[in-house]
């Protein structure tokens, strides 16, 4: 046996184990060895020295094994991949569904906060008063089914839509309505325009909040929701709600 010098580099020192082949590189991986693994069989069997009196028919035979189980890996891989990214667009759509439907936003884009929730000359002031010019649209809050749409008594023209869990919101002294009762809206749909119709003083959108089927002040009730009236600050996934309903 040589004997190493010196001066010869140390192939062994600091060696690595070598990184598995990626994945797109395991087909060829596997293909050499099927084939390498069927000449040394047909060298064994027969005895000879020399590779070139391999007989050629059985090399083509090995080739096109080779061939179709490079094309199955392949394809097994392309498969799986597409079927991953299927998977990953079906969960985004649902994500962005789900988030559509639980979405709270605000009714105007542009208004003034005039009026709260409570006691008013004697009275329960139910909800709360955003000033805006006459024909303003506006928008649901929330997704929801409408029970009452046209006129009603002292809220003038208004509309009531009524969520999954029993919630009401109430719309009112509208200048005209738009969905019918059975209707489903979603949040950031417009259902109505600001007037100043039934008791009402001045152009505004009245806003009432029933829960359970009693009055809540609307400001607390949106707040936890994420959409600060007096802010003027609304949901982080009012894009989506808007693309929805539009």
């Amino acid at each position: 046996m040589r004997q190493r010098l010196s001066s010869e580099p140390d192939r062994y020192r600091g060696r690595r184990r070598v990184p598995t082949p990626p994945r797109s590189r395991y087909a060829a991986v596997v293909t050499s060895a099927f084939v390498g693994a069927g000449v040394v069989a047909l060298g064994a069997a027969s005895n000879l020295p020399d590779s070139k009196t391999i007989d050629p028919e059985a090399l083509q035979g090995l080739s096109h094994n080779s061939s179709v189980a490079t094309e199955a890996l392949e394809n097994r891989s392309g498969e799986g991949a597409a079927s991953r990214s299927e998977d990953r667009g079906a969960n985004t759509e649902l994500s962005a569904e789900v988030s559509a439907e639980e979405v709270y936003l605000l009714p105007l884009d542009d208004y003034e906060f005039t009026s709260g929730y409570g006691v008013r000359f004697g009275q329960l002031h139910a909800g709360i008063d955003l000033a805006a010019p006459d024909g303003t649209p506006y928008k649901a809050v929330h997704a929801g089914v409408v029970t009452q749409s046209g006129y009603n008594g002292g809220y003038g023209n208004s509309i009531t839509v009524k969520q999954d869990d029993g919630t009401e919101i109430i719309y009112a002294h509208s200048r005209r309505v738009i969905p019918k009762v059975g209707e489903q809206v979603k949040a950031g749909q417009v259902i109505g325009e600001v007037g100043n119709t039934g008791f009402s003083y001045g152009y505004h959108l009245h806003l009432e909040v029933h829960v359970k089927g009693t009055p809540t002040d609307p400001i607390t009730f949106l707040r936890d929701r994420g959409v600060d009236i007096k802010l003027n600050m609304e949901s982080v996934y009012a894009g989506i709600a808007a693309a929805e309903a539009s």
